[in-house]
């Protein structure tokens, strides 16, 4: 009786005790991890905004490139058409000068 009147409690108490230190001790590595943690986001957040402004920057290099290459594309599509035209002329013209010769 004495076995489970006095002993048994206090083994138990000793027990609880160490517990909750144990789990104190968990806990406060637990949040010094999740301070490290934010600390490593916050730094990955400040990367992730630089890229960011560097793909927005060249973004808008692209689309100035994009501009100029179709303004080149739309002038030389005008050039080839004008001297296309012009040389089909000639051909047409001689085409005619040799039907005519052979009339």
């Amino acid at each position: 009786m004495y076995l489970q009147e006095v002993v048994l409690p206090v083994i138990l108490y000793i027990v609880a005790i160490v517990l909750l230190i144990v789990l104190i001790i968990a806990a406060l590595k637990l949040i010094k991890i999740l301070d490290k943690t934010d600390k490593v986001m916050d730094d990955v957040q400040n990367v992730v905004d630089d890229i960011q402004e560097k793909v927005d920057s060249f973004s808008g290099s692209v689309s100035l490139m994009k501009n100029a290459a179709d303004g080149l594309a739309n002038i030389s599509s005008s050039v080839v058409f004008g001297v296309s035209s012009v040389v089909s002329k000639l051909f047409r013209k001689f085409k005619k000068e040799d039907i005519e010769d052979y009339e």
